[in-house]
């Protein structure tokens, strides 16, 4: 995405820098393949007079050719506007444009508006000095909503491609009265406001963006109807229902998981219901979980049977039991008809991908081995087995009362200090502490 009337970069005006006239037009939002444009017409067919026009974002529009205008795709053009006028490049012509216009509903009336003319070199001058104020007029109206005490997001704008009008869009959960706000944003911005509400998946649709996949968001390359996804669709998948996982950029639930979900429903028409139990001489056997592709369904035993651990069961197997329990016949114990998995095995092609050795600095090999703590004395003995004296110990230990260093005490009348703990037993160590000895109890 580089193209700036996408408004996703750079360059001038595309991030390609072929002035959106690139051969593939790859970088362009809700691109259309024109499979028709190599056909050529019948004898006596007049080409279709309506373009399809692209404008900043995914929003399209159809317009009529005036004059007697041949044009190209990737051209950029001038339409008809209310105010004034507006640019766009021209996103597909001919026959195909029928298509679209069907597909989206709009009818070829007289009310279509016209194409005016080629954009000229004045016009895309202007065209690109509304896409550079377009950021800063965004963070400007969010400081005036909120100063207006509004709950409101303004997630877009987009001027008008003569700076003649700017429309705001944003999302809210109630309806705003927006018209002080409005006469704030004529009086600071000098144009005319025009204000639409979105909705939070054309938010992500405008703004673009990387989904959890890897690629880029389907509503803003590709998808253009919003269908309402239930969690019924991850039920039938058998996914889990975590709304951080199944949630996109928008904050709703993913458009991509109604894209299976019709394989999925016709599948499971193949497999009993989940709430049927399978009776055995052994006990009630219950359901677990159901494999779609393998064709497999496990079952496990009640609680209160011991030893008791899924069974992967084949479809048919399943299908064969709940037949003979409605006959009333049981049988002796689902492991017999048990299906052998076959062992997943070990990738080993990308355990060593950053080039390490098989030893790293977590293993035990290259741990340092731990000091003896030598502050307290007798510990490393006491691993070796020696019983340490206690005389020794507090001779060694820096950290005993004879080797603590204390500050002197007063002096006395006579200029004589205050004898230290050393001086009072006249030289002598203190005799050693008696242990006591343990608590029988």
């Amino acid at each position: 995405m580089g193209c700036s009337n996408c408004g996703s970069g750079g360059g001038l005006p595309g991030g390609c820098k072929n002035n959106g006239n690139c051969s593939t037009s790859g970088c362009n939002k809700l691109d259309v393949f024109d499979w028709l444009s190599h056909v050529e017409l019948a004898p006596g067919q007049r080409k279709y007079d309506i373009v399809e026009v692209r404008f900043k974002g995914t929003r399209k529009g159809f317009f009529r050719i005036s004059g007697g205008l041949d044009l190209q795709v990737g051209e950029v053009i001038a339409v008809e506007s209310s105010p004034g006028y507006d640019i766009g490049v021209v996103s597909l012509k001919g026959e195909l444009v029928k298509v679209q216009m069907k597909k989206k509903k709009v009818q070829d009336t007289i009310e279509l508006k016209k194409v005016v003319r080629r954009a000229t070199q004045e016009d895309v001058t202007i065209w690109q000095e509304a896409r550079q104020m377009e950021n800063d007029t965004m963070h400007h109206a969010r400081i005036l909503a909120r100063e207006s005490g509004l709950s409101m997001k303004i997630s877009d704008v987009e001027f008008q491609g003569d700076k003649k009008k700017a429309t705001f869009f944003y999302t809210a959960e109630d309806r705003v009265d927006f018209r002080e706000l409005i006469r704030k944003m004529a009086d600071t911005f000098k144009t005319r406001i025009e204000m639409r509400q979105i909705g939070a998946r054309q938010e992500s649709a405008r703004l673009g963006g990387i989904g959890s996949c890897g690629r880029e968001l389907c509503c803003s390359t590709w998808l253009t109807d919003f269908r309402s996804v239930s969690t019924s669709a991850a039920r039938y998948q058998q996914l889990s229902l975590n709304p951080q996982k199944l949630a996109g950029q928008c904050g709703k639930l993913k458009c991509c998981l109604n894209y299976e979900l019709d394989m999925y429903m016709e599948a499971v028409k193949d497999f009993p219901s989940p709430n049927i139990k399978l009776q055995t001489k052994k006990g009630v056997a219950y359901h677990l979980k159901t494999d779609i592709f393998k064709r497999l369904v496990y079952y496990i035993y009640d609680d209160g049977i011991a030893g008791s651990a899924p069974l992967a069961l084949d479809l048919t197997t399943v299908n064969e039991i709940i037949a003979a329990n409605k006959a009333g016949d049981k049988f002796d114990d689902l492991k017999d008809y048990e299906v052998e998995l076959s062992p997943v095995e070990e990738d080993t092609d990308y355990l060593n991908v950053v080039g390490q050795d098989s030893l790293t600095r977590f293993d035990n090999s290259k741990r340092k081995k731990k000091r003896p703590n030598r502050n307290r004395g007798g510990k490393s003995a006491a691993r070796s087995g020696e019983k340490p004296a206690l005389n020794q110990s507090r001779e060694n230990n820096p950290r005993s009362n004879n080797n603590r260093r204390k500050p002197n005490g007063p002096k006395s009348q006579g200029g004589s200090e205050k004898p230290t703990n050393n001086s009072a037993h006249n030289g002598k160590k203190r005799p050693p502490r008696k242990l006591r000895p343990p608590n029988k109890d």
